[in-house]
């Protein structure tokens, strides 16, 4: 197939991409009389000064008992021994690295009242479309930057979240995550409710039935990616699947030959899991396609897949949406065929 045109060269692209993002914002953003109505109060605690009050383990013992759910359900409390954990959580709120980088999170996140308005408006949507969840509690807290950012920089079920601050300071912060500048550089104050509506979405998002192929995994995570951008419908879709602006126009201007690209190499249906890795998996670029293509491709394909099917079903609401297990249906019923440029 023919190259794909660079980023660079598409400057009217990206003027056009612009354009429509500012027209979409400025109408999708309007808040719907009905989701403003929703009750959705939230309990929001900043857990990062108390724990680093912590100069002994008596004190961190203190602590647990004080934050029974927290300790229980994220320190996972009751599995080690008490000696372990406390050692262990004197040693963490003792550290000077982590309380640098403690500084660093509370400045970065030193406006709680905007943080939990957020998040306020982020539940208001869930509860619009899903009436029977119940909002959780939310600690936020400094967890010392783990290896997966993807596992440990949030942490949510039923009963409790918790937002790992310190993944998300962003490029300023002192110590960031041990994971590569495209995977960091989603990690950012402005990444954290759109990291939090992708992982509550696995709540609903019901696993897609038949053969583990590439269109199988391209339709869920376009599943989660739609479930995410209708409970935050200000939130600009480079932010929800974590391109920078330019890739995405870029993507956007190619679609076309994007999609000719999976349709004439035959992957749609293939069940090699290094191919689909290639397409779906942790990627700074995808040459197969192009040098200048961004990783995780299949994801944003099946995301086009799913409001394109959405677009052409009105009538099917989001839950509807997300218990369809049906991903060939969901391709057929969509229609999508972008042309090429």
């Amino acid at each position: 197939m023919d190259n794909l045109i660079p980023i660079r060269s598409v400057v009217a692209a990206l003027l056009g991409w612009l354009l429509l993002t500012a027209c979409s914002t400025g109408a999708d953003c309007e808040q719907n009389p009905d989701i403003a109505k929703v009750e959705a109060p939230v309990q929001l605690e900043r857990l990062e000064k108390p724990f680093f009050q912590i100069k002994n383990p008596a004190e961190a013992q203190r602590f647990i008992e004080q934050h029974p759910l927290f300790a229980r359900q994220y320190l996972l409390a009751g599995r080690y021994e008490a000696e372990q954990l406390t050692q262990t959580m004197t040693q963490l709120a003792t550290n000077v690295g982590l309380q640098k980088l403690g500084r660093e999170t509370e400045a970065a996140f030193q406006n709680t009242d905007s943080l939990q308005q957020e998040l306020r408006g982020l539940f208001q949507h869930v509860r619009y479309y899903y009436p029977s969840f119940r909002v959780p509690p939310v600690k936020t807290f400094v967890s010392g930057l783990g290896k997966e950012p993807s596992k440990d920089a949030l942490f949510a079920n039923d009963s409790l979240i918790v937002l790992s601050l310190d993944f998300f300071v962003g490029p300023t912060a002192s110590y960031r995550a041990d994971v590569p500048a495209y995977i960091n550089r989603r990690y950012t104050p402005t990444h954290v409710l759109p990291a939090l509506a992708l992982t509550i979405s696995s709540k609903y998002n019901r696993g897609l039935t038949g053969n583990h192929t590439m269109l199988r995994d391209m339709v869920q995570f376009g599943k989660s990616l739609y479930f995410a951008e209708k409970m935050l419908p200000c939130m600009p879709d480079s932010l929800l699947i974590g391109y920078t602006n330019k890739e995405l126009a870029g993507v956007q201007f190619n679609e076309g030959k994007i999609w000719a690209h999976f349709i004439e190499k035959n992957l749609l249906y293939t069940a090699d899991p290094f191919v689909i890795k290639k397409y779906i998996g942790e990627r700074p670029s995808t040459p197969e396609i192009d040098k200048t293509a961004p990783g995780r491709l299949g994801v944003w394909v099946g995301w086009q897949i799913v409001r394109k099917y959405m677009e052409q079903h009105p009538e099917t609401t989001l839950p509807q949406l997300m218990a369809q297990r049906d991903a060939q249906r969901i391709l057929n019923d969509s229609h999508y065929k972008p042309k090429r440029k």
